[in-house]
């Protein structure tokens, strides 16, 4: 599993287009990723697990997902075992 670092301040994840989304009372760092079609795909972190979550009904998607390789390079995620 993937997940954003513990020391790091979420708000960071907003210069990579992330959006604090608020449904009802949970809170969740989105971005939001359209085809241009109807698929839509989402990257999703929620605070207390910092977990990345990707949510999507597109089936070709890997090569708009590079936005995870670019939060990998600039050293904001780590691997974790999942339990």
């Amino acid at each position: 599993m993937l997940k954003i670092k513990d020391d790091l301040d979420l708000k960071e994840l907003e210069k990579y287009d992330f959006e604090l989304k608020t449904d009802k009372v949970i809170e969740k760092y989105q971005l939001s990723i359209n085809d241009k079609g109807y698929n839509q795909t989402y990257i999703i972190v929620m605070p207390i697990t910092r977990k990345l979550i990707i949510d999507t009904h597109a089936t070709f998607i890997s090569d708009k997902l590079t936005i995870i390789y670019d939060l990998i390079e600039a050293g904001l995620v780590e691997k974790v075992e999942d339990r």
